[in-house]
């Protein structure tokens, strides 16, 4: 998905080409439902993703409040759910206003970094929580009850540890919203260390191999494509036999020009 969010950029010519056919397409001819339905799709795409998109989160957003406020009274809801209202609104009108002042290749640049973040959190964090069930099948409960001192973590796996800063304790604050985007943990484990920088290291690698891809017209290690191979082939044949003809046609012109010359000289003579 990142990598595709930095090449929209490339693609914008495609996709007014292709946006000005669905929008100019006449059903010129009886089709099946699912070719009205394709063609249909294509025609408001621009519409449907973000429509989608919002009420996926929108229904995201309903889970969790109703599930946070199990254990809460009524009157804790109005307020947070006015304060996420305004919040949306306020980022919403922030994104509409910077992508009509700056570039969109900036604002692409940026939230692909940013979703890489998150992704690498998300797999660091998956790691540790594995570890962190071993760790409390080992001291037969929840770790976390302990606190954030000796206790809470494992010495033998542990890579650094501070005794604050937990998004598991108090209800997390701050560090348990840095918790949910990037994976901050107060205790760092050997796993979740290597999970992180193996995934940027993937990061890496996939982008140097995609890039080679588009310079080379293969992936690393293969052979190129049969088709395109054979098209290279038939066009320099095709270059060859041109140039052959062109030299047989100035020969032969050459030939006759000669032949000319020669009855010029035999008629001169007689």
């Amino acid at each position: 998905m990142g990598a595709a969010l930095l090449r929209v950029s490339k693609l914008q010519d495609k996709w007014r080409v292709k946006l000005a056919k669905a929008l100019e397409s006449k059903n010129s001819r009886k089709t099946s439902k699912g070719g009205r339905f394709k063609k249909w799709a294509e025609k408001y795409a621009m519409f449907l993703l973000p429509f989608i998109t919002v009420l996926r989160e929108g229904l995201e957003a309903v889970v969790f409040i109703g599930g946070v406020a199990l254990g809460l009274p009524a009157t804790a809801i109005p307020l947070a759910v006015v304060t996420g209202l305004a919040g949306g609104c306020l980022i919403g009108f922030l994104i509409y206003k910077g992508g009509n002042l700056a570039s969109i290749q900036i604002f692409l640049i940026v939230s692909t970094c940013f979703l890489y973040l998150v992704a690498a959190g998300l797999f660091s964090k998956a790691v540790w929580l594995f570890e962190m069930d071993k760790w409390n099948k080992i001291i037969g409960g929840d770790a976390s009850e302990t606190g954030a001192g000796p206790g809470s973590y494992d010495l033998r796996k542990s890579v650094w540890h501070v005794n604050c800063c937990s998004p598991d304790l108090n209800g997390g604050g701050g560090w348990g919203i840095f918790n949910s985007l990037f994976g901050w943990q107060n205790s760092a484990t050997i796993g979740s260390v290597v999970s992180y920088n193996l995934y940027w290291v993937v990061v890496i690698i996939g982008f140097l191999t995609m890039r080679y891809s588009e310079k080379k017209g293969h992936w690393p290690f293969l052979k190129r494509n049969a088709a395109a191979s054979k098209a290279e082939d038939d066009s320099s044949s095709q270059e060859g036999t041109s140039i052959g003809a062109a030299d047989i046609e100035k020969t032969a012109s050459e030939s006759r020009g000669v032949s000319a010359k020669v009855r010029s000289t035999d008629s001169q003579g007689g």
